[in-house]
């Protein structure tokens, strides 16, 4: 497995959104990013999750909720990974995926886009 502190992910996690457009993360709402080494080992060996509801499904009675959740895993990133690059590539597709679930896109269209 490749090897990366938990500082240095965060900050490939950190720039990753920075490359997402302006006009884009002016829409985000209520959501919160963080980084854990690892999925719930009870679930699927997941590379980011997002949790909550998506900007789509909102309506009026929208208020008072905790804010979204997107986690993004360093662990299983770095074991599909074998080079440095390789983990910045894969970072930006796995923010890009998770902010994308934010917006209401499915797994179906960021397959097409090549976000899968």
């Amino acid at each position: 497995m490749l090897e990366m502190s938990r500082e240095e992910f965060e900050e490939l996690v950190a720039e990753a959104l920075d490359r997402i457009p302006p006009e884009l993360t002016a829409l985000m709402d209520n959501v919160a990013i963080f980084v854990e080494d690892d999925p719930d080992p009870a679930g699927p060996e997941l590379l980011g999750l997002y949790e909550g509801i998506p900007l789509t499904e909102r309506g009026d009675w929208y208020a008072g909720v905790l804010p979204d959740r997107i986690t993004i895993y360093r662990n299983p990133t770095l074991r599909i990974c074998e080079t440095y690059e390789h983990v910045v590539e894969e970072v930006e597709i796995t923010v890009v995926h998770e902010v994308a679930h934010h917006f209401g896109i499915d797994d179906e269209r960021l397959h097409e886009l090549g976000y899968g």
